[in-house]
Protein backbone atom coordinates (compact mmCIF):
# COMPACT_ATOMS: atom_id res chain seq x y z
CA UNK A 1 0.00 0.00 0.00
CA UNK A 2 1.31 3.46 -0.92
CA UNK A 3 2.28 5.75 1.94
CA UNK A 4 0.84 9.27 2.30
CA UNK A 5 3.84 10.68 0.41
CA UNK A 6 3.35 8.42 -2.61
CA UNK A 7 0.78 8.14 -5.35
CA UNK A 8 -0.09 4.90 -7.11
CA UNK A 9 0.60 5.62 -10.76
CA UNK A 10 -0.32 3.74 -13.91
CA UNK A 11 -0.01 4.69 -17.57
CA UNK A 12 -1.65 2.39 -20.09
CA UNK A 13 -1.86 2.46 -23.89
CA UNK A 14 -3.83 0.13 -26.16
CA UNK A 15 -0.60 -1.85 -26.66
CA UNK A 16 0.92 -2.00 -23.19
CA UNK A 17 1.17 -0.86 -19.59
CA UNK A 18 4.11 1.53 -19.75
CA UNK A 19 4.44 2.10 -15.99
CA UNK A 20 2.71 0.88 -12.86
CA UNK A 21 4.42 1.92 -9.65
CA UNK A 22 4.22 4.31 -6.73
CA UNK A 23 5.58 7.80 -7.50
CA UNK A 24 5.97 11.14 -5.69
CA UNK A 25 4.33 13.39 -8.29
CA UNK A 26 3.15 13.51 -11.90
CA UNK A 27 2.91 16.54 -14.21
CA UNK A 28 0.34 16.04 -16.96
CA UNK A 29 -0.57 18.06 -20.08
CA UNK A 30 -4.38 18.38 -20.07
CA UNK A 31 -6.78 20.25 -22.33
CA UNK A 32 -7.24 22.76 -19.48
CA UNK A 33 -3.49 23.26 -19.01
CA UNK A 34 -0.61 21.50 -17.34
CA UNK A 35 -1.32 20.11 -13.86
CA UNK A 36 0.94 18.57 -11.23
CA UNK A 37 -0.61 15.84 -9.13
CA UNK A 38 0.74 15.38 -5.61
CA UNK A 39 -0.43 13.02 -2.84
CA UNK A 40 -3.99 13.75 -1.69
CA UNK A 41 -4.81 15.73 -4.85
CA UNK A 42 -8.49 16.42 -5.41
CA UNK A 43 -10.16 13.83 -7.63
CA UNK A 44 -10.58 14.79 -11.29
CA UNK A 45 -11.00 13.44 -14.79
CA UNK A 46 -9.56 15.35 -17.73
CA UNK A 47 -8.70 14.99 -21.39
CA UNK A 48 -5.00 14.41 -21.96
CA UNK A 49 -3.51 16.48 -24.75
CA UNK A 50 -0.36 15.53 -26.68
CA UNK A 51 2.70 16.66 -24.78
CA UNK A 52 5.30 15.83 -22.19
CA UNK A 53 4.47 13.93 -19.01
CA UNK A 54 6.95 14.17 -16.11
CA UNK A 55 6.98 11.58 -13.33
CA UNK A 56 9.05 12.00 -10.15
CA UNK A 57 9.75 8.46 -8.99
CA UNK A 58 10.14 7.41 -5.34
CA UNK A 59 13.95 7.48 -5.72
CA UNK A 60 13.62 11.15 -6.83
CA UNK A 61 14.60 10.39 -10.44
CA UNK A 62 12.58 11.96 -13.21
CA UNK A 63 10.92 9.90 -15.94
CA UNK A 64 9.96 11.92 -19.04
CA UNK A 65 7.28 10.44 -21.31
CA UNK A 66 5.79 11.65 -24.61
CA UNK A 67 2.02 11.18 -24.64
CA UNK A 68 -0.44 11.62 -27.47
CA UNK A 69 -3.94 12.19 -26.20
CA UNK A 70 -6.19 10.15 -23.96
CA UNK A 71 -7.59 10.63 -20.47
CA UNK A 72 -6.26 11.15 -16.97
CA UNK A 73 -8.15 10.14 -13.83
CA UNK A 74 -7.01 11.26 -10.41
CA UNK A 75 -8.39 9.55 -7.32
CA UNK A 76 -7.18 9.94 -3.75
CA UNK A 77 -3.49 8.91 -3.97
CA UNK A 78 -3.94 7.26 -7.37
CA UNK A 79 -3.51 8.53 -10.92
CA UNK A 80 -4.39 6.51 -14.01
CA UNK A 81 -3.53 7.66 -17.51
CA UNK A 82 -5.18 6.02 -20.50
CA UNK A 83 -3.05 7.32 -23.37
CA UNK A 84 -3.52 6.88 -27.11
CA UNK A 85 0.25 6.37 -27.22
CA UNK A 86 3.10 6.89 -24.79
CA UNK A 87 6.87 6.60 -25.19
CA UNK A 88 9.67 7.00 -22.68
CA UNK A 89 11.89 9.86 -23.82
CA UNK A 90 14.95 7.74 -23.07
CA UNK A 91 13.78 5.22 -25.70
CA UNK A 92 12.87 7.68 -28.49
CA UNK A 93 15.23 8.06 -31.45
CA UNK A 94 15.42 11.85 -31.66
CA UNK A 95 16.51 11.85 -35.30
CA UNK A 96 13.64 9.56 -36.35
CA UNK A 97 11.11 11.63 -34.38
CA UNK A 98 12.34 14.78 -36.11
CA UNK A 99 12.10 13.14 -39.55
CA UNK A 100 8.56 11.94 -38.80
CA UNK A 101 7.59 15.43 -37.64
CA UNK A 102 8.91 16.95 -40.87
CA UNK A 103 7.06 14.34 -42.98
CA UNK A 104 3.82 15.13 -41.14
CA UNK A 105 4.31 18.89 -41.64
CA UNK A 106 4.95 18.33 -45.36
CA UNK A 107 1.86 16.14 -45.69
CA UNK A 108 -0.18 18.84 -43.98
CA UNK A 109 1.05 21.47 -46.45
CA UNK A 110 0.17 19.30 -49.45
CA UNK A 111 -3.28 18.35 -48.23
CA UNK A 112 -6.38 19.75 -49.85
CA UNK A 113 -8.57 21.61 -47.41
CA UNK A 114 -11.62 19.54 -48.43
CA UNK A 115 -10.20 16.34 -46.92
CA UNK A 116 -11.06 17.02 -43.27
CA UNK A 117 -10.62 13.42 -42.09
CA UNK A 118 -7.09 13.18 -43.53
CA UNK A 119 -6.32 16.64 -42.12
CA UNK A 120 -7.33 15.44 -38.63
CA UNK A 121 -5.17 12.30 -39.02
CA UNK A 122 -2.09 14.23 -40.09
CA UNK A 123 -2.61 16.87 -37.40
CA UNK A 124 -2.80 14.14 -34.73
CA UNK A 125 0.36 12.52 -36.14
CA UNK A 126 2.14 15.88 -36.07
CA UNK A 127 1.10 16.45 -32.43
CA UNK A 128 2.44 12.98 -31.48
CA UNK A 129 5.78 13.64 -33.16
CA UNK A 130 6.08 17.09 -31.60
CA UNK A 131 5.43 15.56 -28.17
CA UNK A 132 8.16 12.98 -28.80
CA UNK A 133 10.64 15.65 -29.88
CA UNK A 134 9.86 17.85 -26.86
CA UNK A 135 10.13 14.94 -24.43
CA UNK A 136 13.52 13.83 -25.79
CA UNK A 137 14.86 17.39 -25.61
CA UNK A 138 13.57 17.76 -22.05
CA UNK A 139 15.07 14.41 -21.04
CA UNK A 140 18.46 15.24 -22.62
CA UNK A 141 18.50 18.67 -20.96
CA UNK A 142 17.79 17.12 -17.55
CA UNK A 143 20.54 14.54 -18.03
CA UNK A 144 23.09 17.21 -18.97
CA UNK A 145 22.43 19.02 -15.68
CA UNK A 146 22.70 15.84 -13.62
CA UNK A 147 26.10 14.75 -14.98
Amino acid sequence: MASKKEIKFEIVTPEKTLMKEPVLQVTVPTESGEITVLPEHAPLVSILKPGVLEVVKTDNTLEVIAVAGGFVEVLLNKIVILADSADRASEIDEEEAEKARKRAEESLKNLRSEDRERFAEITAQLERELAKSRSVKRWRNLNRHIK
